[in-house]
């Protein structure tokens, strides 16, 4: 049987709640991985970027023709490497933002963001989850970034956005309506889900120390939750082997007590591995870390690296065959260069101010 691939890429999320703060004089080549030490096959840098992020500050969400200053600081970094901005979403603080090597941009279609309000019963957008779907090379991806209710005794309430978010996002692509109707699925966020039981923070802070995960583990909540089936079940977690990202005292590594250390912010996937004939899908996780060197908040960011792979397993198929296969061309959703979807946008933005103003 011969085997031919269809894709073979090094895909880099990262998930990080900024505190409201700006990127102003953040240096950034250390967060991106930009300084040589990527964790992609033979060093080279990803082929694609998903950056989320929680509590940006809320000041530019109304200018609809002007990025997020954290998007436009990421746009200085990746720009020199030949990444393109691919698509952007914004819920108040909770930002989504995909950059891809130019070279990858005819492989995808069909791109669409969603958004769904957990704050207030679904009235305000303070937690929730943003996303971004797209086809690629064929296949249907969605990666989402969500921020969830916080506080140790909101357990209920994270369920409940688990299944909120999960329940009314909608997309409108025939086949890929919800988010796991999606081959691959990639889901980062600030989850915050704590530690079950009654732990102080100065034992959970000397555990941590001790650099004994393994037993604060048994009492991450997401774990538990995952185990049980009640949220979060469908989805793989590679298990954390760095320290609680939560809470530090900004401009520190050292802990602010006033809350318990937890594991707030995760990165978790989900492949739908033999959904095709004679077609293989793959994501082997080859990264799963916090970066210390970043104290602008109190939470650390979180990244994670996946190869991402299709393969052929009896002849060979083009991506375009395969996209005919998957989405069974359903496709409801114009492709568009990215300046003209930059015009697109553009032109919606003009839409909904004329609209607004009238």
């Amino acid at each position: 049987m011969t085997t031919s691939v269809i894709a073979d890429l090094c895909i880099f999320l990262l998930t990080w709640n900024v505190g409201t703060h700006s990127p102003k004089n953040l240096e950034l080549t250390s967060l991106l991985s930009l300084n040589g030490t990527t964790n992609c096959p033979d060093n080279k840098l990803p082929d694609i970027y998903v950056i989320g992020m929680q509590e940006v500050s809320t000041s530019q969400v109304l200018n609809v023709f002007k990025d997020d200053p954290w998007v436009l600081k990421l746009a200085d970094a990746l720009t020199p490497h030949d990444y393109v901005k691919v698509k952007s979403e914004q819920l108040q603080g909770i930002l989504i933002t995909m950059f891809a090597q130019h070279k990858h941009l005819p492989h995808m279609k069909d791109i669409e963001s969603e958004e769904t309000r957990t704050g207030l019963g679904g009235l305000w957008g303070n937690k929730g989850a943003v996303s971004i779907r797209l086809s690629l090379y064929g296949t249907g991806t969605v990666f989402v970034c969500s921020h969830l209710a916080a506080h140790d005794d909101k357990l209920k309430e994270r369920i409940e956005d688990y299944h909120q978010i999960v329940d009314n996002h909608k997309y409108h692509l025939a086949g890929y309506r919800h988010i796991f109707d999606h081959d691959f699925v990639f889901w980062m966020g600030d989850l915050n889900f704590r530690l079950s039981g009654e732990t102080s923070g100065w034992d959970i802070r000397n555990t941590v120390e001790l650099r004994e995960y393994d037993e604060l583990l048994k009492l991450d909540q997401l774990t538990l939750l995952r185990q049980t089936g009640n949220a979060f079940s469908l989805l793989e977690e590679m298990v954390p082997n760095f320290a609680p990202t939560f809470k530090f005292k900004e401009g520190t590594n050292e802990y602010d007590l006033k809350r318990r250390p937890a594991w707030c912010d995760r990165i978790l996937h989900r492949v739908q591995v033999n959904s095709y004939p004679s077609i293989t899908l793959s994501a082997n996780q080859l990264s799963y870390q916090s970066n210390m060197d970043y104290t602008l908040s109190d939470h650390k960011p979180v990244s994670a690296t996946f190869n991402y792979k299709i393969e052929a397993n009896n002849g060979t198929f083009t991506d375009e065959e395969l996209h005919e296969m998957t989405h069974g061309g359903a496709s409801t959703i114009p492709s568009v260069s990215v300046h003209g979807f930059v015009a697109l946008m553009v032109f919606h933005g003009f839409f909904i101010c004329f609209f607004r103003f009238f």
